[in-house]
């Protein structure tokens, strides 16, 4: 898009990468808010580790609240979105309609799907979470004890369990450059 001044302006767009927890949403946001900040986009990334340490450190992980970090991340993310930023959000949103949700509140919404089978986040499992919610010690985990719903019509879908990390990133990048958002 060119501004009046003849200056190519960008356009905002909110990425929002979903699935397990260990699937890869956060190590492929890093890499791809690299690429775009070389590229010289601005950009931000909320990621759900971080944002639940400062935005959202009251909730839980009931639904409720999950679904309460979901809507204070998509007010976030609806400001840099109108404002001409891309937004790389990397949250494990387990539910469709929370997804959806976002989808009509924010600028150019993009669903990735980071697919991994279940043995693989397991096999991961590098904070011991998973571990421990097989053995009942963590109530409400997704995944195990509380239900993922998979997008049914994501924009993008990425399988780290298949592909190498520049393998997504790669068909990440396609799907944005086909859309021209980047």
């Amino acid at each position: 898009m060119t501004s009046k001044n003849g200056k190519n302006e960008q356009q905002g767009f909110v990425l929002w990468m979903t699935g397990l927890s260990g699937a890869g949403k956060t190590t492929l946001a890093i890499a791809l808010e690299k690429e775009l900040k070389a590229s010289g986009l601005r950009v931000e990334r909320l990621d759900g580790d971080i944002v639940r340490e400062g935005l959202t450190r009251d909730l839980g992980f009931s639904k409720e609240d999950r679904d309460k970090n979901i809507e204070r991340v998509t007010f976030v993310a609806k400001l840099l979105s109108r404002n001409g930023v891309a937004v790389l959000c990397s949250f494990i949103s387990p539910y469709r309609v929370t997804r959806d949700m976002v989808r009509g509140e924010v600028t150019n919404f993009m669903e990735c799907y980071v697919e991994v089978t279940l043995d693989e986040v397991v096999k991961r499992d590098v904070k011991g979470l998973y571990k421990k919610a097989l053995a009942g010690e963590i109530p409400n985990f997704t995944g195990v004890s509380d239900p993922y719903e998979p997008p049914v019509n994501a924009e993008i879908v990425v399988k780290t369990h298949e592909q190498t990390e520049a393998e997504s990133l790669q068909v990440i990048l396609n799907v944005l450059d086909k859309a021209g958002l980047i």
